[in-house]
């Protein structure tokens, strides 16, 4: 799939109302480096809730975390990649390869460079997250003529009723505000899919999905004010003009 993100455009799907503040808050949440659950549900945001519980935990092999402990998932890999964990509380502070760092520096300093990359898929602490990755792997790409950043993820698996459209809306933020603070455009995003798959309670829903018309997709705003990448917090983001269809309820398989 490609969707075009210039002029401020937002891929927020319309045919449902997506939970924008939780896609947003979950990114900040990444960019933090932060793996602990709670802190998401602090915020009444609770999409880790079910990988983050006790008896789920538990049937991972890893009895002794704390509830809410997702283990060297997304942000730890994103920022301290190569670093041994130990559990939520502890400070990474320099720790492992900040590669969410280096893909901007990269950006900036050597722009046609074909190694803008960032990778959570690490097979040394696959055993040690919650969950491996589902969204594993993106690269960037800066058309210097043009000024304009692109993305590229490639997902191993994908929830189309569910994960799929907060995984869209999440990488096509993270491009705006990568450009945001490299001084770029927001050019494509381009999501890869390897195994796309629909869970049986979810078809009914799809099927509704499926016959709503889309709507245009709403455009963000970024503070201006912002220059680095770890600055942002939610109040930095405006959507303007998102006119979804409404709700559509479908549960989380865990």
């Amino acid at each position: 799939m490609r969707f075009s993100l210039r002029d401020g455009t937002l891929p927020l799907l319309t045919t449902k109302r997506t939970f924008w503040r939780g896609v947003a808050e979950e990114l900040l949440w990444f960019i933090e480096g932060n793996t602990n659950g709670n802190d998401l549900a602090a915020k009444n945001i609770h999409i880790w809730d079910g990988n983050g519980s006790r008896e789920f935990l538990d049937s991972r092999g890893l009895p002794h975390r704390e509830v809410g402990d997702l283990g060297p998932v997304y942000g730890f890999q994103w920022r301290h990649f190569g670093a041994k964990y130990v559990d939520m509380h502890t400070d990474y502070t320099g720790q492992g390869v900040d590669q969410l760092a280096e893909c901007i520096d990269k950006i900036k300093n050597n722009p046609e460079d074909r190694r803008i990359i960032m990778s959570a898929w690490n097979p040394a602490d696959l055993e040690d997250m919650a969950l491996p990755p589902c969204h594993m792997f993106c690269q960037f790409y800066v058309d210097t003529r043009k000024k304009e950043l692109s993305c590229q993820m490639y997902q191993r698996s994908a929830d189309m009723g569910l994960g799929v459209p907060f995984n869209i809306a999440s990488y096509a933020l993270l491009t705006h505000m990568i450009a945001h603070v490299t001084g770029l455009k927001a050019g494509d995003f381009v999501h890869t899919i390897g195994d796309a798959h629909v869970y049986l309670n979810h078809v009914d829903a799809l099927k509704e999905q499926l016959s709503r018309p889309p709507r245009a997709f709403p455009k963000i705003r970024i503070n201006p004010e912002k220059k680095g990448i770890d600055d942002f917090v939610f109040d930095d983001f405006e959507v303007v003009g998102y006119k979804p269809h409404k709700t559509i309820k479908m549960k989380m398989a865990v």
